[in-house]
């Protein structure tokens, strides 16, 4: 049997939600029987719901499985370095038909301070936005930490906080330690570091799905986060179709626009990750390495790193997201898990 590496795709993680709807039912997936689909997860190496690759030899297998097994060659040799056999990113769609809390998220710092692997740094690429919808991001006026805790207190939070109108194709960063919620009306993809660690502020005191209300973290999120006035969160960008657009370069992921209308090449052999394509308009599909792997709005593929050349085509217009990780811009982070593992293999003898 032909054990050579090839482009993964994956089956979906369908998560319920108090605050869940369900357009991602209208991209052609069945969630059946949620109720709603407020997150679908495209592509997770989280422990617990890591994405199970969907077909070839390595079906059935999870992404940090097939990373153990073929390590750089599937992730790159620096990324495996940093990451080991866990899958650095969450790649998933958010489908809000209510407002989500307003939370925070920690840096890695703060977080591993407190016994967590990763802060968590994220980008949300809006699909969808109705009439009306909103979303919060940073502070609107200046405020003290005292003050702050008075605003909360009086159930007033968001009387200081920045407020946006998004539109279809918008894009916003989100920093660890920037305050932050997703409004209701709108559907969007999200990229973010691994982690799951969020400290909520205020949830509109809402019951959650026992009926009781969800937990609030208001002396965790304290020295999460950062008060800076923020009087535009939206990322400007133009692009032009067939042309790759950045979107967002930061240490924990690369992300590229690419509007397809004909079929594109793109040559990786300087570039040492996975890259990871996100459809998310129309149909798609990636050639690399022998094999072409079809894909819908929603859906990704991760192609490997040892792969050199890669070939984009569509049915039609369609829009991709192009994610991966700069092996130069990678931070520090203390997770240098294969060469720890290099250390005691030499370590036992």
């Amino acid at each position: 049997m032909d054990t050579s590496l090839y482009p993964l795709k994956f089956l979906p993680l369908y998560k319920n939600k108090v605050w869940g709807g369900n357009k991602i039912k209208s991209f052609g997936f069945d969630y059946a029987p949620l109720e709603n689909c407020g997150e679908l997860w495209a592509l997770s190496g989280m422990e617990g719901n890591e994405s199970v690759i969907a077909d070839g030899f390595l079906a059935e297998n999870n992404i940090n499985e097939a990373i153990e097994i073929y390590m750089g060659e599937l992730v790159g040799e620096k990324v495996f370095q940093h990451f080991g056999a866990e899958f650095p990113l969450l790649i998933k769609l958010i489908d809000a038909a209510d407002d989500l809390s307003i939370q925070v998220h920690p840096d890695d710092v703060l977080a591993r301070s407190r016994g967590m692997e990763n802060g968590k740094t994220e980008m949300w690429y809006i699909l969808e936005a109705e009439e009306g919808s909103e979303l919060i991001t940073g502070f609107d006026k200046e405020v003290t930490p005292e003050e702050y805790q008075q605003y909360l207190a009086l159930g007033h939070i968001v009387d200081i906080l920045h407020r946006e109108k998004p539109q279809a194709g918008d894009l916003y960063f989100i920093p660890a330690g920037r305050v932050h919620a997703i409004g209701k009306g709108l559907l969007l993809a999200e990229i973010q570091q691994a982690s799951d660690c969020t400290y909520r502020l205020y949830d509109y005191n809402r019951p959650g799905s026992d009926g009781k209300p969800r937990t609030l973290h208001t002396a965790e999120a304290l020295d999460a986060i950062d008060y800076s006035v923020l009087k535009d969160g939206r990322t400007h960008y133009s692009y032009k179709p067939n042309a790759t657009t950045p979107l967002v370069e930061c240490p924990y992921f690369v992300t590229n626009l690419i509007p397809l209308e004909k079929p594109m090449r793109k040559d990786f052999s300087s570039l040492d990750s996975f890259v990871v394509y996100l459809c998310v308009d129309g149909i798609a599909a990636v050639r690399a390495m022998d094999r072409i792997v079809p894909m819908h709005a929603g859906e990704c593929v991760l192609v490997p790193a040892v792969a050199e050349q890669v070939e984009l085509f569509s049915e039609g217009p369609a829009k991709l997201l192009e994610i991966y990780i700069d092996p130069d811009k990678m931070e520090d982070n203390g997770q240098n898990h294969a060469a720890d593992l290099d250390w005691l293999a030499t370590f036992i003898g």
